[in-house]
């Protein structure tokens, strides 16, 4: 593979594509939490993105190390996405329910939180590894730097909206979070079973 716009543009993709999930649970923290300030707004947007940078490259590692072993926890990705996003969703989803009297009070995301939301996002994206294993690692790097800006570009986007929507929603905020997180934990299961 050569350094040339093709390369770019590929990676680019890459992370379009992979922000997407992301994206998502982005738009529902910014529903959950209104009154986000924009320090957190940017570590969760920062956090999304390092974790769609590091699957590819734990993806790459592999090819070039471990490739069978890789190859048997590839099943698991779709199972382990579901979990952990249809227990995140869920959790949302009650308090939203608990919570609908009470408009003032809103659920934070914590930081374990937020890390599992970047892995459940992210695992597919170790499959990646195999897209880009005929880089080099420079150009590896280079391709996951480029994705982790994307991603975090994107993730700012979808925070923003979600606060803009939350504030509006009030306390159907957490619930309506909660729905996109569970629906997005089926969508990843359901293309990785396919």
């Amino acid at each position: 593979m050569e350094w040339d716009l093709l390369f770019f543009v590929n990676s680019a993709m890459l992370g379009i594509g992979l922000a997407m999930d992301a994206f998502s649970v982005s738009l529902a923290n910014g529903l959950n939490e209104p009154t986000m300030k924009k320090k957190k707004l940017c570590g969760i947007a920062a956090v999304f993105a390092f974790f769609q940078a590091l699957m590819p490259m734990i993806g790459w590692i592999c090819v070039h190390t471990i490739l069978q072993y890789f190859e048997a926890f590839e099943t698991l990705i779709p199972w382990i996405a579901l979990i952990l996003l249809v227990f995140i969703g869920g959790k949302m989803l009650m308090e939203g329910i608990r919570n609908k009297d009470n408009e003032a009070e809103k659920t934070e995301i914590g930081f374990a939180a937020l890390l599992v939301q970047g892995v459940a996002t992210s695992i597919d994206a170790l499959s990646v590894g195999f897209t880009i294993a005929e880089y080099g690692l420079l150009m590896a790097i280079v391709c996951a730097i480029i994705i982790a800006i994307i991603t975090f570009l994107i993730c700012v986007g979808g925070l923003v909206i979600g606060k803009k929507l939350g504030t509006r929603l009030a306390n159907k905020a957490s619930v309506f979070g909660g729905v996109i997180l569970i629906i997005i934990g089926f969508e990843i299961f359901i293309t990785g079973i396919m």
